[in-house]
């Protein structure tokens, strides 16, 4: 006797599985890992402690900042090599202990001082830190906002943005060549067009699927009984 296939049945995910994931998926997102974070995080091995290492960067770059720096030269690439060195070996881990949860806002805050403190140093204009710290902090503001209504922002989008540390490195660099205030106005520039059409451009297009949808939920109810039965019936005449 011949028989029909049965259906495979779908294996329905373990919610505990799920949640570990979705939170790994967040958190790496605020982190904003760049082109290089991700090519060199499986050559790292297990890594550094996200929370223990981002914080010592921190207070290094603090230390650092309130020691002082030079208005030219390599040192300025201090607070960048600091950074790099404690936080690039994080990468690899995935940000599931009870507090990982801290590692993105101590890395935005390690960045943000970074760049003030070479800025500042280098002498460049306030104005223009100002504006740049802004843009980065919408971008993270973005990201979090969207991931929290389980809308993710494309993977190019934050390749794209270079990431915490090819923007302290081109910052940094910038600064001991003596070209920083070029280096971070083309920098703000680019990264405010970036992030500002993606943004924007995926906002419209959500806005637009959902209007979609509400259209033609309410099409749907707005069709009488005998639309309905009439368009069944001509469905299962086509079958």
């Amino acid at each position: 006797m011949i028989t029909q296939p049965q259906a495979m049945a779908t294996p329905t995910p373990d919610p505990d599985e799920e949640r570990r994931r979705i939170q790994t998926a967040r958190l790496l997102a605020y982190r904003d890992d760049g082109p290089l974070v991700h090519a060199l995080s499986g050559k790292l091995g297990k890594g550094l402690p996200p929370v223990p290492a981002t914080l010592v960067a921190l207070l290094a770059v603090i230390a650092v900042t309130v020691v002082g720096l030079p208005d030219k030269g390599p040192l300025l690439l201090l607070p960048v090599a600091i950074t790099l060195l404690l936080v690039l070996p994080t990468a690899p881990r995935d940000h599931l202990s009870r507090f990982d949860w801290l590692t993105p806002p101590l890395l935005r805050g390690t960045e943000f001082l970074a760049m003030i403190a070479i800025g500042l140093a280098a002498g460049a204009p306030k104005w223009l830190l100002f504006v740049l710290v802004y843009v980065v902090g919408y971008h993270t503001y973005d990201t979090v906002y969207r991931t929290r209504q389980s809308i993710w922002p494309p993977a190019w989008v934050f390749h794209a943005g270079l990431g915490w540390e090819l923007r302290l490195l081109l910052i940094g660099a910038g600064a001991a060549l003596g070209w920083l205030t070029p280096v971070l106005a083309v920098l703000t520039a680019y990264l405010f067009v970036l992030f500002a059409v993606e943004s924007v451009t995926s906002w419209v297009r959500l806005d637009k699927a959902s209007a979609q949808a509400g259209a033609d939920a309410e099409q749907d109810l707005e069709a009488s009984p005998e639309d309905a039965l009439e368009q069944a019936t001509g469905e299962a005449e086509k079958g």
